[in-house]
């Protein structure tokens, strides 16, 4: 006999998820319309790397932070001044200030970061450290 495992919260979870990814995917349902970069975290045995997509932001307008392993990534789409000539039939696009932060799996190097931005995207590679040894000490009991 073959036993299931009964996981009923497991379908509320993958329908949760995606309405999630249904409304990401269409920032003008958004109700705060504000702008979020997406942004890929990767890694590999000696980098950890981060990409964000942040199309019209300039370099300027960008704010890389690392603090306590958890690198924070800050910036501001700006809007463009509205012109009184033109007469918008349909405005989609998102502007505003956004903040991400992201604890790293591993404990990095914050002197061997290296930063790049071309064709808005932010790229970010940081190097990891050594692990730390285990200081793990057996207390007798008494």
């Amino acid at each position: 006999m073959t036993l299931i495992k009964f996981e009923p919260l497991k379908d509320l979870e993958s329908f949760s998820n995606r309405i999630q990814r249904y409304f990401e995917d269409f920032p003008s349902f958004d109700l705060s319309a504000n702008f979020n970069p997406r942004i890929d975290v990767s890694e590999d045995e000696k980098y950890i790397m981060v990409e964000a997509e942040v199309p019209g932001i300039k370099k300027e307008d960008l704010k890389l932070t690392l603090h306590d392993n958890i690198l924070t990534i800050r910036g501001e789409k700006k809007k463009e001044e509205e012109k009184k000539e033109k007469n918008y039939f349909r405005s989609e696009r998102c502007y505003g200030s956004f903040q991400r932060s992201f604890t790293m799996p591993d404990e990095v190097d914050s002197a061997k970061i290296e930063t790049r931005f071309e064709n808005g995207t932010l790229y970010v590679k940081m190097e990891k450290m050594a692990p730390k040894p285990s200081n793990i000490k057996e207390i007798e009991l008494k």
